[in-house]
This record gives C-alpha cells, structure tokens and sequence, in this order.
C-alpha cells in the first residue's frame, strides 16, 4: 500500500516536472530563434515578436493536440480500416462485415435495445434529478437527502449489479424468496417471477439500475444551476399569482435550460457505452444486449472477431457523433448570445 502510494506521488512530482521543463525549455528555444532584443534592428524586432506571439499558442496546444490524434484520431482510423477486414485483421473482405451486420437478428436487436435505453434513461434521470433538486432545496433536512440520493454514483456498475441481483433474486420450487421485489408480490399475493428474463420487459428492469445511479449526478448539477436562478425573478412571479406548478415550469426549468440539456447530453453518451450492467446481469441473454456488450462478445470470446467488432465500435461512434455536434452547435449560440 505503501509503495502505491509512493509511486503515485513520485509519478505526480515527474509529470510535473516533465511538463514545466517542457514549456520553459520551448519557451526559452522559441526566444533564441526569434530573439527581439533591445538595440536590435526594429523591424526585424517587431516582426520576430509578432512570429512568436502566433507560435506560442501552439506550444501549449502542442502536446494536447499530439495526444489527442495519438488516443482519439488514430483509434478510429484504425477502426474503421479494420471494419473491412476478417477475424484475424489480414484478410480483406470488404463491406462484408457491414453486411453481417444488418442482416445479423442480434444486432437488429442490440439497436433496439439501445433505442430503448436512449428514449428512457436520459429523460428519467434528468427528470428526477430537477424534481429532487426542486424538492431538497426548500426542506431543511436537504443536503442529508443529497447526499443519500448522491450515493449511489459512489458504486461501480458491477457493484450496483450485484446489489440489484438481490433485489431482482428467484427462488424456485418452495424456496423462501429472499429478492426483495418478489417478497413484495408475494406480499400482496402476487406470484415471483424470474424477472430479468421476461423479454422486452427486463430492459427496463436493467435501466432502472442505471438511473438509480446516475440521478444523484443530474440532482447535484441542476440543484447548483437552481441555485443560480435570481430570487426576483421567483418572487415576481409569485407576486403576479403563479402557483409552484407555473414557477417551476416556466420561471426555473427555461433559466436552467442550458444545465439540463448538458446534463441530458452526459447521459446520453452514457447510455451509448452500457456495457456492465448488462454483462453482469444478463449477458445479453433474454433480448437485453445492446452494441457495446455486443462489441465485447465479438472482440474477446470465441477466437474473437476483429473486424465485426470494428463494425459495431463504429455504430457506436456514428451514434455519439449527431449528439455531440448539436452540444457544440448550441454552446456556440449560448456564446453568440451573451
């Protein structure tokens, strides 16, 4: 434990150091080829100042521009290449892989399901993070329900399957049912169900998971951006008649509009990498896989296949992309704007 810790702090301490010798030392070489010093000819003076103001940026730039072709651009590349490829990655089969893909009966439903996902998880957990954070702003124990709420986000998605596990539990034959779901059903004299394997149903099973954890982290973003809405404005409303309802529609959702399409954004991209909950607690067995599972099983089990996982990895990509760029669109006019 030690030792971790040591090499933690000596890896801090050296990448560090490594970054502020970098930035003196390019600093410094970027001066002595465009000197400008005092008595020097002027023109060339000001002419090397302004050479060093435009390459400068790039200095800083630099280094994040290299890792980002290195770990973002050259991967999707490489991806996409490989799409066209067999199993191993040798053998061109040109749009093969893409054929399989949508004559494939799983991957039409993995497509579904993330549809699913997509239209449920996002809305339910901006909209109960907005309500919760309307709610525990105007009782006094508040930051105690936070904080309980928050939890969650705490919890791996292994961990948080494990726990639903028990929650979801079957027992057959006479058994005592110890999932807490079926004791209630049998509580009021229902019968227990095997409820992760009820198709087309267990999805939503499985996204309940999902926003149990991730509304703790839609709560503490829109309750910081509620905090931010001025009082006049409430307080004019509610000298004009409004009632809670036409306050919290219409007076605090549009001033926090920003914060909840950002926070919806977050989720969303989210959603498109499921993957734990769904290997922990179906595997994608009962109509519950969705493309990253999908993408695991293809490119890890059976001799794997390379090129077919290249295929849904770029799926997944081609999803997130529409998404991202309506982000940037809308933060562009959010700057225009101010």
């Amino acid at each position: 434990m030690i030792s971790q810790i040591l090499t933690a702090i000596g890896a801090m301490i050296f990448g560090v150091a490594v970054c502020a010798a970098y930035f003196l030392f390019s600093n410094k070489l970027l001066d002595l080829i465009f000197p400008a010093k005092e008595g020097a000819d002027v023109h060339r003076a000001a002419v090397n100042l302004r050479r060093r103001g435009l390459i400068r940026p790039w200095l800083f730039l630099g280094p994040a521009l290299f890792l980002l072709a290195v770990y973002l651009m050259y991967p999707v590349i490489a991806t996409l290449i490989l799409s066209f490829y067999g199993p191993d990655g040798n053998q061109f089969v040109g749009g093969a892989n893409y054929v399989w893909a949508f004559n494939d009966t799983e991957f039409r439903q993995s497509i579904f399901n993330n549809i699913l996902w997509l239209a449920v998880v996002p809305a339910a957990c901006t909209f109960f993070g907005l309500v919760i954070a309307v709610m525990t702003d105007r009782i006094w124990w508040g930051n105690i329900a936070k904080a309980v709420i928050f939890m969650p986000m705490a919890i791996s998605f292994v961990g948080a399957s494990v726990i639903w596990k028990f929650i979801y539990e079957y027992r057959g034959g006479n058994d005592t049912q110890i999932g807490l779901l079926n004791a209630i059903v049998q509580l009021f004299g229902g019968t227990p169900e095997v409820w992760i394997t009820i198709p087309f149903w267990n999805n939503f099973f499985l996204m309940v998971m999902l926003i149990w954890i991730q509304t703790g982290f839609a709560m503490v973003i829109l309750s910081a951006a509620l905090r931010g809405i001025p009082e006049e404005t409430i307080e004019a409303a509610v000298i004009d008649g409004a009632n809670g309802w036409q306050i919290f529609w219409k007076i605090m959702v549009p001033q926090v509009w920003g914060t909840i399409a950002t926070v919806w954004t977050t989720i969303t991209i989210l959603v498109l990498k499921v993957f734990d909950i769904v290997l922990t607690m179906t595997n994608g067995q009962w109509n519950t896989m969705v493309l990253a599972n999908l993408m695991f099983n293809w490119l890890f089990r059976g001799g794997g296949d390379s090129g077919r996982s290249a295929v849904i990895a770029l799926v997944i990509m081609v999803a997130v992309t529409p998404i991202m760029i309506w982000n940037i669109r809308r933060a562009n006019a959010e700057m225009k704007g101010r």
